[in-house]
């Protein structure tokens, strides 16, 4: 069970993220889930573990390391559909 919360938690954030910064996370659902994973694992790694924890994330790193991850991820994909 915990780790389907997890999923759900790492989806949200990953929603967040995008709508924080108005672009989508390429993949759907799963681009969500993805993005929330990694930026949570980014945001514990630079900013350390701190704040409330949800389903095994701290929320607060999770979500700017899910911005950063959401940015970078979309500049790529631009710059790929550009040079097709």
């Amino acid at each position: 069970m915990e780790f389907i919360w997890s999923l759900i938690i790492g989806g949200v954030i990953g929603w967040l993220a995008g709508i924080i910064i108005g672009r989508d996370v390429p993949g759907g659902v799963i681009g969500n889930i993805i993005a929330g994973f990694i930026g949570a694992w980014l945001g514990s790694f630079l900013l350390g573990g701190w704040g409330p924890v949800i389903g095994g994330f701290f929320i607060i790193p999770a979500i700017i390391g899910a911005i950063i991850v959401v940015f970078i991820v979309s500049i790529i994909l631009r710059n790929v559909r550009r040079t097709s």
